[in-house]
């Protein structure tokens, strides 16, 4: 459960984070989201998801696995 939280606690700082650090950026990108297809707007969640699959992945073997 500790683990879980913690992840939880970092995805929150880096959803945050673009808010916090450039608003008038975000709102621009808001306004271009409706724009691209869903296909594409797809693709990049698989992307970055498996990014993030693979950063776990790698943290986990560099901890011992």
């Amino acid at each position: 459960m500790e683990l879980f939280l913690s992840a939880l606690g970092l995805a929150l700082v880096i959803e945050g984070l673009p808010y916090a650090v450039a608003p008038m950026k975000v709102r621009q990108l808001a306004t271009v989201l409706p724009h691209l297809s869903n296909g594409f707007l797809q693709t990049i969640g698989v992307v970055v998801m498996l990014l993030g699959v693979a950063v776990i992945f790698m943290g986990r073997l560099g901890a011992g696995g």
